[in-house]
Order: C-alpha cells, then structure tokens, then sequence
C-alpha cells in the first residue's frame, strides 16, 4: 500500500520556538538584568565619589549609593517581572494623567429604566 506523497494532506501547526521567548537571565524576563547592572555600576561610581573624592564616611556615602541599585531593583521586580509588556508605562501613565477617556460607571444612566414597561 504505497500512498504518494504528493496526494498526502499535510498539516501546519504554529510552535513557539525560541525567538519568539526574550529567555530568562538571573532569573529575570527578557532584558530587566540590564537595569540591575546599570543601578549597580551607577551605585558603585556613586560610592566611589562620596567616600574618596568627597571624603564621606563610608556608612554615609554606602546610603544614598544604595538607591540607584534599590530603585533599579523596584523597577524591575515590581513593575517589569512577570507583568504584561506595558504595564509599567500604562501605570504611569495612570498616576500622571488620570483615567483614559470612556464612560462614567457611577454616571445615572441616560435611559430611565423606572418607567412602566407599557411605554412604546
């Protein structure tokens, strides 16, 4: 029973293969390590420059250096990680513009629906 396989129906499925995955790296979706390096090395350069330069204690100088890598850990744990591609600009966009336009839900309806229902 040999069939020929130009009379054979053939099936196309769609697979998610790997380009369509941004991977993971430290754990973190996609790209987000970049903003821990980036808050890491700004924290490093700014405790260089206020402990050595400025002359600041070292406890004094590791405090304020720690915030560039904290706002940088908040940004991507909180806002980016296992959240939706735009969930971060649509938060702020959120807390600086307010609700997009669209219908008041606590608005009175426009049609009374307390009318008898024998009206035409």
């Amino acid at each position: 029973m040999s069939t020929n396989i130009s009379n054979r129906e053939w099936r196309f499925t769609e697979t998610n293969s790997s380009d369509d995955s941004a991977g993971k790296t430290w754990g973190l979706e996609g790209n987000l390590f970049w903003f821990l390096i980036g808050g890491g090395f700004t924290s490093v350069i700014t405790l260089l420059l206020l402990f050595s330069v400025w002359r600041w204690t070292l406890m004094g100088a590791a405090v304020p250096a720690a915030i560039p890598l904290g706002l940088a850990l908040f940004y991507a744990l909180a806002l980016r990680q296992g959240r939706a591609s735009g969930y971060d600009t649509d938060l702020f966009e959120l807390l600086l513009k307010g609700p997009g336009f669209g219908p008041d839900q606590h608005a009175a309806p426009l049609i009374n629906t307390n009318d008898s229902p024998n009206h035409v």
